[in-house]
């Protein structure tokens, strides 16, 4: 490693490529705060602070916001674990997209031969496409048009690798934050309520573009089957619908 013990905030800047100010700004955010300080209140970063500075930049690579990386590494995630599951998530997409092209290209013959295709492998390439979803896409549709559906499709695919770490990591993690204060009674009012109903708002404003009707509809639809839109079976509604009531009334609460 080094011979140095700590690592004072100058030296761990010019080593890792970074400004002394942004490991100022991420001190301040929380985000890599050292462990230890010398007796006149300068940093001092450890092997530890090391440790997490390398996943923060690993993440960070993959194109995530500070907040997400945050809420990644304190839920105690391991950043080799995420990147292995979206690397299984990019090949399972990969190969689907192989077996979409063998069947277009397929049709393609048949349809410049003026051969009628058989049904069943037109309904097998609108599948392949994305004609039917999952549950959640059904409940969706009751709420939103195809248009604003392919909205939502849109704007996820071009958050990239974040997209996995924004759905499967930091969402339910600021849902799970939020069930907690609202069981443990603290009031919607309360700042540490309203930071993450502004950062759950600010993540759905990447998928919706901020469109206030998609957002409306999104909403409506966990109200009507939490159940289908979180993917999971066992979750209970009453609960599901008494925290998106608790979260509303944050967000209505004055300054």
């Amino acid at each position: 490693m080094t011979a140095f013990a700590t690592w004072k905030v100058g030296r761990l800047a010019e080593a890792s490529g970074l400004t002394v100010r942004t490991l100022h700004h991420w001190d301040a955010i929380g985000l890599l705060s050292p462990l230890q300080r010398t007796t006149g209140g300068h940093r001092e970063y450890t092997e530890e602070d090391l440790v997490r500075l390398y996943q923060v930049l690993a993440l960070r690579s993959l194109g995530l916001a500070l907040d997400t990386i945050a809420v990644c590494l304190d839920a105690g995630v391991d950043p080799a674990r995420l990147v292995r599951d979206h690397l299984a998530g990019v090949e399972a997409s990969i190969a689907a997209l192989g077996v979409l092209r063998e069947r277009l290209v397929r049709l393609g013959d048949e349809l410049s031969a003026d051969q009628a295709p058989p049904a069943t492998a037109l309904l097998e390439a609108l599948r392949a496409i994305g004609g039917t979803g999952p549950e959640g896409e059904h409940t969706l549709g009751r709420h939103l048009d195809a248009d604003q559906i392919q909205v939502l499709r849109t704007r996820a695919a071009a958050l990239g690798p974040a997209m996995h770490y924004l759905l499967e990591v930091e969402w339910p993690e600021l849902y799970r934050r939020a069930e907690r204060l609202r069981t443990a009674g603290t009031p919607p009012a309360d700042q540490k309520v309203r930071r993450l109903a502004a950062r759950m708002d600010e993540l759905s404003a990447l998928f919706t573009g901020g469109d206030a009707g998609i957002s409306a509809g999104v909403r409506a639809a966990w109200h009507d089957d939490p159940a289908a839109m979180s993917g999971d079976p066992g979750a209970p509604a009453d609960d599901w619908r008494e925290l998106a009531d608790y979260l509303d009334r944050a967000r209505n609460s004055p300054a």
